[in-house]
């Protein structure tokens, strides 16, 4: 969907329309922006950007409090849209999936016809416009589906993906943040298809373990099928303070408060965990994130605290303001203990 949540206000509120809007918390109470319209990133606002610096660089900015009641129901019309053209469709968030749509009720034999009835279908049923990527396999059309937003539909068949993947900078590959992707351009690795020539010894030492999937996916190649029913991969708790945390000892007790709270939620999920990550935001905006794994799975709040904190003796806390603070969960498993294997973070969780 585009500008999903601001497009729903926009909609909803017709005195928004063309104006520059964002869904979020106010400035003075450290919100931060959910979503912004079209006009709005016009002048630079986007998702994740505090409300304050968003005011900032658009003084115009009507900001609307995020209503996830009606958000959900409009998700809903789309989703019944979506599972009636296919049974494969796997969600990414309220506004987005996959589809796999090589079987269809349409009995259409090319993808591009489908996506354009959808379309038009959630115009239809919503008032609102969606952007749609055709490809062989998620990675493309992940990226194609955000080629020519927004109302965009944008189509890789087989014999183009070549030149397609030609055109693309390192950072639209699978898994590279900001971070990864310095890390890669400061190696000389700008474009995605450079990474292909990169040697696989020399992009673990900028990678890591993900190095050889990134070479795959340099090649267009992902495998991973559409997955209706996925179990979540992490469980997390955090909060964004109204005042910066500076005494360390506040820090620790908002750490092990939010390690507990992350612990009641695997507890109420049955599941159990491997991997403890602490994500601390400090007041200048820069995100880091320590984790630990253990060879045993767990969901005893008591260690999971302990770990958590032991986490933050990695960290600038007591140093620097703080303005975030989260704890999240990963490597769930269904049994307590150990293992075969252990997953190792995400780019992302790294970064």
């Amino acid at each position: 969907m585009d500008a999903f949540y601001a497009s729903v206000e926009q909609r909803d509120q017709p005195e928004l329309g063309g104006r520059p809007v964002a869904v979020g918390g106010r400035p003075e109470s450290r919100g931060v922006v959910a979503a912004a319209s079209y006009e709005a990133r016009e002048f630079g606002v986007r998702s994740a950007l505090s409300m304050a610096q968003a005011v900032r660089r658009c003084p115009e900015l009507v900001i609307v409090p995020p209503d996830f009641t009606k958000y959900r129901t409009v998700s809903r019309q789309v989703f019944d849209l979506f599972r009636a053209v296919t049974p494969l469709v796997e969600p990414l968030s309220l506004d987005e999936a996959y589809l796999d749509v090589t079987e269809n009720a349409w009995g259409e034999p090319l993808a591009t016809p489908v996506a354009r009835r959808l379309k038009q279908q959630i115009r239809e049923t919503t008032g609102l416009t969606a952007s749609a990527g055709v490809a062989p396999n998620k990675f493309l059309a992940k990226i194609a589906s955000g080629w020519r937003k927004p109302d965009g539909l944008t189509v890789v068949p087989s014999e183009r993906v070549e030149a397609f993947l030609q055109q693309l900078p390192v950072d639209k590959l699978w898994g590279v943040g900001p971070v990864t992707a310095r890390r890669l351009r400061a190696a000389g690795i700008e474009r995605l298809v450079d990474v292909r020539g990169v040697e696989l010894e020399r992009l673990r030492r900028v990678v890591g373990t993900h190095a050889e999937r990134l070479q795959q996916l340099a090649h267009g190649v992902d495998e991973r099928p559409v997955t209706p029913h996925r179990e979540a991969r992490s469980r997390s708790a955090e909060r964004t303070y109204p005042e910066d945390l500076l005494d360390l000892e506040a820090v620790r007790a908002e750490v092990e408060r939010l390690a507990r709270r992350a612990a009641e939620t695997i507890e109420r999920a049955g599941v159990y965990a491997r991997t403890v990550t602490l994500k601390v935001r400090y007041d200048d905006f820069r995100t880091i994130t320590r984790s630990q794994t253990e060879r045993d799975a767990t969901r005893d709040a008591d260690l999971i605290a302990r770990r958590a904190g032991a986490l933050l003796d990695r960290t600038d806390a007591g140093r620097r303001p703080i303005r975030l603070l989260g704890v999240g969960l990963h490597g769930l498993a269904q049994a307590p203990g150990p293992a075969a294997a252990v997953r190792e973070p995400l780019l992302w969780e790294l970064e």
